[in-house]
């Protein structure tokens, strides 16, 4: 459950966009999208290779 304090007088938007921005950290979306289609063990580590690699271009170009 996610807990936003909010001072008196502070405005609302403020507020909302704070429960927005904890919500977005707390990966809850992220997590759902994930689990809804199954990914196999061998494609995920495929795409963690590929990513690295890509990464690991990109800090050497520069």
């Amino acid at each position: 459950m996610l807990v936003i304090s909010v001072k008196e007088g502070e405005n609302i938007e403020r507020a909302i966009k704070k429960y927005k921005k904890k919500f977005e950290r707390t990966g809850v979306m992220r997590e759902l999208r994930e689990r809804k289609k199954f990914t196999k063990p061998s494609i995920k580590r495929r795409e963690e290779i590929l990513k690295a690699i890509y990464v690991g271009k990109m800090h050497s170009s520069s």
